[in-house]
């Protein structure tokens, strides 16, 4: 029943779309006749041209709306004809031979309309009318350049005489007066005078109408100034007025006028009318050309569409039946195999090929059911398997035989610092080549499983990883290799810190106890027998104090290890963070006169939820740390004999909170020009007992990781631009980061970055 209204509807759409085509090709018809009736049988005089466009403009757009129309077909048929569907051959057979028959007649009617009509006009306007009008306009342009050039040089002559004789016109003015009289006599002029820059006038002739002289534009003077003779723009045409400069006198100007030939100016005028009327003439000749040439184009563009049409409705009625067999078959191609063919009534071949068509698909329909479900199946198994190995933190590669990445999960990218799904097809050892080794150990013995800590080194530190690889195999046969491998950084870095602590915390017991007995010992026996000693007192009290300052240096090691085995909770306040930080300063100032120690810290007062012990030892831990790098440099520069920069460490402070830029934090960064941090095992520089100086312990770091890792925040290590060390101690708002941490335990393990 849907399928029989769809048709139906369908049917409706093709009907309207064949009568917009009709209606548009008998409204051009129509158009086209009006058209031509206006041009051919209105006389010229009564013809309206604005209607003539706008006919021919209509014209146009009929066209155009019929040409989509007809184009919209073609274009489709020549679709059918670059996919091969069936019909769109005698398709465009047809289309070809109709629009040939409509064309070739179409076409030789223009041509021989446009040739009868070119030569007709040119009968009109022959070569010599034009030729007698361009001789007459030459000639009266050659009157007036003569006439121009004559003025000019009669105001040259009257410029030069007047110029000669300055001297005695300057002393006598009342000379210019009959001088400028006596040239407009003796040469033609209708006046003559002289005016200064403003326009003032300083002599004229007799005779003379009075001007408003001042009226004469600016750029006049302007280009007067340059020595030529520059004309003055007239409202009345039969007269002529120039300007030009005298040089011997001050800002003075000439002024003469002249009269033209009132009869002479008007058979100027009446052969430039004549010109012009011919030369519009001329213009409209093409102009009609066109016209008539555009009515022969769309009445034969009309033709053509309508044997294009005519040849469109036969061609669909004759093919249609093979094309919706072909565009069933393509559906049925494209996986709709719920599809079928309307059987025709008349029982022909078409009929018997229609129902062998639709018993066809009901036996693939049947047969796809099938293996959807199957694949269905499979398909939810791919999916659960994707799904876990995204979910999971561990990095997972599948490998074919020969090495190359073919399924890497996410988590292998971030684990190796490489996007690893850019790189599939190639071979694993060279985007890790760190996995080469254990890679190689697999190839050669493939039959068990391997597995190995291997370290990275990339831009963001070092760390190591635990990775396996097992080979793929099917009945016997190697079909690539699974890699899996885990980031086990943390959890040695966990497990050398308990392993020291374990350490620390036997060391505190066993050594601790008898320190106090050794240093009262030592402290008694100064005491007692100091004065009793008479063969070598000095070397007794030297003795008995370094014995004291041993066992105080060795009490406070035993004190760090103590410290550091048993770090205690921290008890969370708010606390004056900027007090806090200035007391820290303020002391290792004092402590370390020889460096000196800049702070930069906002003003006001900064509030931080903190333990105010743990971080005054943290920050004391890493100023001391920087103090003791920049004696070491100075040490060794004095050792050298160089003299370096001074020793200078600078604390800064920034607040973050507060400023809408998700950056909720405070940074504590020490910054100094010592030695810096060491190249090598940088990573290891916060585990217990590490360190890189003579005297150190190895637990200054590792406290204030502790301490960090207890307040949610971050210990970043990075080089000094310049040289020296960048220590960062980034401080979040506890309370955040413990509802952040019940939410995800892992923020709680350290972001530790190393520069």
């Amino acid at each position: 029943m849907m399928r029989r209204l769809w048709a139906l509807i369908g049917l409706r759409e093709a009907s309207k779309r064949r009568l917009l085509a009709y209606g548009l090709a008998a409204a051009a018809v129509v158009s086209c006749v009006a058209t031509a009736f206006m041009l051919v049988f209105q006389p010229a005089h009564r013809q309206d041209i604005e209607l003539i466009v706008a006919m021919i403009y209509l014209d146009g757009g009929i066209l155009l709306l019929l040409g989509l129309v007809v184009g919209q077909r073609l274009f489709s048929i020549w679709l059918d004809r670059r996919r091969g569907q069936a019909g769109s051959g005698l398709h465009v057979r047809m289309v070809a031979l109709f629009a040939l028959v409509a064309t070739a007649p179409a076409i030789l009617v223009a041509v021989m309309s446009a040739t009868f009509l070119h030569y007709g006009v040119q009968a009109w306007f022959n070569e010599r009318v034009s030729t007698a009008l361009d001789q007459s306009m030459t000639v009266a342009g050659a009157y007036l350049k003569e006439h121009r050039e004559n003025f000019g040089t009669d105001i040259l002559a009257v410029a030069n005489e007047l110029n000669a004789n300055a001297g005695i016109l300057t002393q006598e003015p009342w000379r210019l007066g009959p001088v400028l009289t006596f040239h407009t006599r003796s040469r033609g002029f209708t006046e003559a005078m002289m005016v200064d820059g403003t326009g003032k006038v300083i002599a004229q002739s007799e005779f003379s109408r009075p001007r408003e002289t001042e009226a004469i534009p600016p750029d006049i003077y302007q280009q007067a100034q340059s020595g030529k003779i520059t004309l003055i723009p007239l409202d009345d045409q039969d007269r002529i007025r120039a300007m030009y400069k005298l040089n011997r006198y001050v800002d003075t100007y000439l002024i003469l006028e002249r009269f033209v030939n009132p009869d002479v100016l008007n058979h100027i005028d009446t052969i430039q009318n004549a010109v012009n009327e011919y030369q519009k003439l001329q213009r409209e000749r093409g102009g009609l050309q066109v016209s008539f040439i555009l009515v022969f184009t769309v009445v034969s563009v009309l033709l053509l569409l309508a044997a294009v049409w005519t040849g469109l409705t036969v061609a669909t009625q004759m093919a249609e039946p093979v094309s919706d067999l072909i565009a069933a078959a393509e559906r049925i191609r494209d996986g709709d195999l719920s599809t079928t063919v309307d059987v025709p009534r008349a029982d022909d071949e078409i009929a018997s090929l229609s129902r062998a068509f639709n018993r066809m698909t009901a036996q693939i329909r049947g047969q796809q059911e099938g293996l959807i479900s199957a694949n269905r199946e499979l398909d939810e198994r791919r999916r659960f398997t994707e799904t876990v190995l995204a979910g999971v933190s561990a990095g997972v590669v599948g490998l074919d035989k020969e090495g190359r990445i073919n399924l890497p999960n996410r988590s292998a990218s971030v684990l190796v610092g490489d996007d690893l799904k850019e790189a599939k097809g190639r071979l694993l050892t060279d985007v890790v080549p760190e996995f080469s080794d254990l890679f190689s150990q697999a190839m050669r013995r493939s039959e068990r499983q391997h597995r190995a800590e291997v370290k990275l080194t990339r831009s963001e530190g070092e760390r190591t990883l635990l990775v396996r690889i097992a080979a793929e195999r099917l009945a016997g046969e190697l079909l690539g290799f699974v890699v899996t491998f885990d980031d086990v950084t943390e959890l040695l870095s966990a497990q050398r810190a308990a392993a020291w602590a374990d350490v620390a915390r036997r060391i505190a017991h066993e050594i601790k106890n008898p320190l106090t007995p050794i240093q009262l010992s030592a402290e008694r026996l100064k005491r007692k027998y100091q004065d009793e000693v008479t063969s070598d007192p000095e070397t007794f009290a030297a003795c008995t104090d370094t014995i004291v300052r041993q066992v105080e240096d060795i009490g406070r090691m035993v004190d760090e290890f103590s410290s550091f085995a048993r770090m205690p909770e921290p008890s969370i306040g708010s606390e004056n963070l900027t007090r806090l930080i200035r007391e820290v300063v303020v002391l290792e100032r004092a402590r370390n006169a020889e460096v000196a120690i800049d702070l930069d810290i906002p003003d006001g007062d900064m509030t931080l939820r903190c333990d105010r012990r743990q971080v005054t030892r943290a920050l004391t831990n890493i100023i001391k740390n920087a103090a003791e790098s920049v004696e070491s440099r100075l040490a060794a520069d004095a050792d050298g004999g160089t003299k370096g920069e001074a020793g200078r460490v600078a604390v800064t402070v920034t607040d973050a909170r507060g400023h809408g830029e998700g950056d909720e934090t405070v940074s504590v960064i020490v910054e100094d020009n010592g030695i810096g941090l060491p190249e090598t095992d940088r990573d290891r520089l916060t585990e217990p007992y590490v360190t890189t100086r003579a005297k150190g312990t190895g637990l200054g770091l590792a406290i204030v990781r502790k301490i960090m890792e207890d307040h949610h925040g971050d210990l970043r290590l990075e080089d000094r631009p310049g040289g020296g060390a960048r220590i960062s101690l980034v401080f979040r708002d506890l309370e955040e980061s413990a509802d952040t941490s019940e939410k995800d335990p892992m923020t709680v393990a350290t972001s530790l970055r190393l520069g």
